[in-house]
């Protein structure tokens, strides 16, 4: 428990036992907060490398599946979402599945949501990132990993647009410049179709167009999906636990993962499947290996991505996210021989340029919580001393 919640507890506690108990309320209240705790930056730094670690690593594998001769995007799609039955054994552990401390400063409803609005909740979230994920797959088997990876940058500001409408996001100087650089990142992408090619060498223009368009849907899809888990969990759940976490992730990828099987069986590409296989030009056993770790690498990205939600925002979460920008580029540059060019180099320096001046504003954000939390404790202290 945070020491906000310390405190909060404290004060409850205070007026509770008013007539024969000051003295041990004082002292209670006196543990002023002293900003984040270590358990908090340890699971942030956790959350952090799960999200930079698992884009990066899955991006790469998604590629490499597209390069060796496959072609389903259905599958690839529901490799996203497909792993996380790893998850499962979580709940088989009395001591992890019981254990429900809030991780961070959460709202506990008096009265939990029921069962239908939960599930309500789960499939519409499901069906969001069932869309998303076929679409980012989409543009991964036309684009070279470079280029994707620079234009998925854009759902910093789709995020940063609906946590406005959603979040009650505030536009701050940093923020617009962020925005700024970010669409002017993605708008000088537009340009490469010409010159850019996938590890292949056959990416028409016209694909590459298709390509670029549900990338940036995508994005945009992605950014909602941020902006709305972080209102379910504020508005309708009501508590940020683990527990919390572990059921929006599994029953999020449960709905998604069977739009996405269904999508998979009713465009017929599940017939082409066997051939695919056996023509793969790692062999079965490389084709098998690449499609089973691109899964539980997913599902890691997806586990760290959630409790930076709840943990700091969802667009902060985002911003983790767009930090791997740099990383995949220059991976694919090294593992797929993609082009590196000026204008592709202008776009990552302006997508930095837009991670770095949202990071500095969420550092701003946070400097301004500490000190109204100080402000606030010496408030509540001050009412319980005697003048």
């Amino acid at each position: 428990m945070g020491e906000a919640h310390q405190l909060q507890l404290s004060i409850m506690v205070h007026h509770q036992d008013a007539n024969g108990a000051n003295s041990r309320s004082i002292r209670n209240t006196s543990v002023l907060p002293r900003g984040k705790s270590f358990n908090w930056w340890l699971r942030m730094t956790l959350y952090t490398c799960l999200v930079l670690s698992g884009q990066s690593v899955a991006t790469l594998l998604g590629r490499l599946y597209f390069d060796k001769g496959g072609h389903s995007n259905w599958l690839q799609a529901l490799m996203n979402l497909a792993g996380f039955p790893i998850l499962l054994p979580y709940y088989c552990i009395p001591a992890l599945s019981k254990r429900n401390n809030p991780t961070t400063n959460s709202v506990q409803s008096e009265r939990p949501p029921s069962t239908l609005t939960l599930a309500s909740v789960y499939v519409s979230l499901g069906l969001l990132v069932a869309f998303g994920c076929f679409l980012y797959s989409v543009g991964l088997s036309y684009l070279p990993v470079s280029t994707y990876s620079l234009i998925c940058a854009s759902q910093l500001a789709f995020n940063a647009l609906f946590s406005f409408f959603l979040n009650s996001q505030k536009f701050t100087p940093y923020i617009f410049n962020a925005l700024f650089l970010l669409t002017i990142s993605s708008v000088l992408l537009v340009f490469q179709g010409d010159s850019d090619s996938g590890a292949a060498g056959v990416t028409t223009k016209g694909k590459y167009v298709i390509g670029f368009l549900c990338t940036i849907a995508a994005s945009a899809s992605y950014g909602l999906t941020l902006s709305l888990t972080q209102l379910a969990f504020r508005k309708v759940i009501r508590k940020e636990t683990f527990t919390a976490v572990m059921d929006m992730i599994v029953y999020q990828s449960l709905i998604a993962s069977c739009a996405i099987f269904i999508g998979l069986f009713a465009s017929g590409e599940w017939k082409g499947l066997k051939k695919e296989m056996g023509e793969f030009k790692s062999g079965k056993v490389s084709y098998i290996m690449n499609l089973t770790w691109s899964a539980i690498v997913w599902q890691l990205f997806a586990i760290g991505g959630v409790g930076l939600i709840f943990e700091a925002s969802s667009l902060f979460s985002n911003v983790v996210s767009a930090l791997g920008l740099p990383v995949v580029p220059v991976l694919a540059v090294i593992f797929f021989h993609d082009k590196m060019d000026r204008i592709k180099i202008v776009a990552m320096v302006l997508a930095i340029w837009g991670f770095v001046s949202y990071l500095y504003q969420h550092y701003l954000d946070d400097r301004k919580a500490k000190t109204a939390e100080y402000e606030n404790a010496d408030g509540e202290v001050s009412t319980i001393l005697p003048p």
